[in-house]
């Protein structure tokens, strides 16, 4: 079995070696004169650096960032392909992710039975004295997690 390994790895490095070696010739065309090798190369004079006077010229002006009031944000957020247009597709694939966690069967049809289990297990596990009633203590525990944003890199 061992000798079988090492014949195969050998077979495939020599199939590789001859790869290399036959990718790696150099190309002959014919009609080309070979190379004057005994010829002194020639040194070029350097040429001078092209001047301008750029006191007149001005560039153009540098962009500057759009301020978005909280409309502005919550608009762009739906408008994915930013044709200032949302459309019934760009405002649903938001909540995609939210009716796959209701969509517990994954027919991507959400019963009254899917809804009301996912509402009672919230509810069941927000009622923390299992007295069947929500305190306010309680009720803030169902409040959606904020997610955490990474801490800037920036030292400035």
């Amino acid at each position: 079995m061992n000798r079988m390994v090492v014949g195969a790895l050998g077979a495939l490095m020599l199939v590789a070696m001859g790869l290399f070696w036959w990718q790696g010739r150099a190309i002959e065309v014919d009609g080309l004169p070979p190379p004057d090798m005994d010829a002194a190369p020639q040194v070029r004079e350097p040429e001078a650096l092209p001047s301008a006077d750029v006191g007149a010229i001005q560039g153009p002006r540098l962009p500057t960032a759009i301020k978005m009031d909280d409309e502005q944000r919550r608009f762009a957020r739906y408008d994915i392909n930013r044709d200032l247009i949302i459309t019934r597709n760009e405002m649903l694939s938001t909540r995609v992710s939210a009716f796959r966690k209701l969509d517990v069967d994954g027919n991507n049809l959400l019963t009254f039975e899917e809804w009301a289990v996912t509402t009672v297990n919230r509810f069941d596990g927000a009622d923390a004295d299992k007295d069947g009633r929500l305190t306010p203590a309680e009720y803030a525990t169902t409040a959606p997690k904020k997610k955490a944003r990474p801490a800037s890199k920036c030292r400035c």
